[in-house]
């Protein structure tokens, strides 16, 4: 993880203490014995609830820095995670109800999550969103989002498609109704000069993502580009091209340690990399100097964690950082 001279600042005038992640937000206190003056930080309990599902590659390394966050200032960190939007707004209801020193969410269904979120704000509660929804964070209250914006990495994106040759692109959705990867796929739009298709898979089918993938391929020769939104997809998408005997050139959104290993072969060109690891460890940060010093960041715009570009020029550095679990 890359940090900055200031988080660096910020995290050199914490205290290193424990930290517990308990089945409930507070279950437990922070152990005793810390030095800091008025024990900064020691009794911070925080709860981090997105829509990610469990075991998802991506989600386990923004779990990684929340808790390595919580380690490193000593407070108690719970990470939760569900894909229905319904039952993320019933996470955050939970932890309003054990009330918590500050709740990280992400949107990727802001309005779904809206009146949850506005219980918390109600309830003095400070949240910190992330990666998705940075257009609702500010307006439901949140002292900041932490992500990146998904426009410009979109964007950047399509640039780097069209620099490689890809006229007509096939970009994978896997989550309905996630406002924040129709953003990709619109940024993309913007700067590829050519035709982008949209095409819509479930994550938790990965087999099926292949054979959709695969039908499209052998029913249209003209897409000679895929962009996918989730490593995972990727890695699909990568099998679904060979089973095609397609052309076609992959890129995707987000990294895992079989996207690294397929850019250093040469069969993904390149991954967006949000920095995820960030994504957990900066709302953890933010919410600790908030309840400490009432401290906030941003003055009400996003902290951009990305976006980065990992291509076989640097792959081999972040795969060692990926096999860590923190890229």
């Amino acid at each position: 993880m890359r940090r900055t001279p200031i988080v660096l600042a910020l995290i050199g005038a914490l205290t290193l203490t424990g930290c517990s992640t308990p089945a409930e937000p507070g279950a437990e206190s922070a152990p005793a014995g810390s030095s800091a003056p008025a024990a900064a930080g020691s009794d911070g309990r925080f709860a981090v609830i997105t829509h990610g599902a469990p075991g998802d590659a991506f989600w386990d390394v923004v779990k990684n820095g929340a808790e390595a966050a919580g380690r490193r200032y000593g407070a108690t960190v719970t990470y939760q995670g569900d894909g229905d939007p319904a039952k993320q707004s019933q996470l955050i209801d939970q932890a309003v109800s054990y009330k918590v020193d500050g709740v990280v969410v992400s949107l990727a269904n802001p309005d779904a999550l809206k009146e949850s979120v506005g219980k918390a704000v109600a309830a003095g509660i400070p949240v910190v969103t992330i990666n998705s929804g940075s257009d609702s964070s500010k307006a439901f209250g949140a002292i900041t989002h932490v992500g990146q914006s998904e426009d410009v990495a979109g964007r950047g994106a399509g640039e780097q498609l069209k620099a490689a040759g890809v006229t007509k692109l096939l970009c994978v959705i896997h989550e309905a109704g996630n406002v924040g990867l129709d953003q990709r796929c619109k940024g993309a739009e913007e700067t590829l000069g050519g035709t982008v298709e949209r095409l819509q898979v479930d994550v938790s089918n990965l087999a099926d993502v292949t054979s959709k993938v695969t039908a499209k391929l052998q029913s249209d020769r003209q897409v000679n580009g895929i962009l996918a939104l989730n490593p995972a997809v990727a890695v699909a998408a990568r099998d679904a091209i060979a089973d095609a005997g397609s052309q076609a050139r992959l890129a995707t959104f987000d990294l895992s340690a079989d996207v690294v290993t397929a850019i250093k072969g040469g069969e993904i060109l390149f991954a967006v990399d949000q920095q995820q690891y960030l994504q957990g460890y900066l709302p953890i940060t933010f919410l600790t100097l908030y309840k400490d010093n009432l401290n906030t960041v941003g003055g009400g715009l996003p902290v951009n964690t990305g976006p980065g570009f990992v291509t076989k020029d640097n792959a081999e550095q972040v795969a060692r950082l990926a096999e860590a679990g923190t890229r």
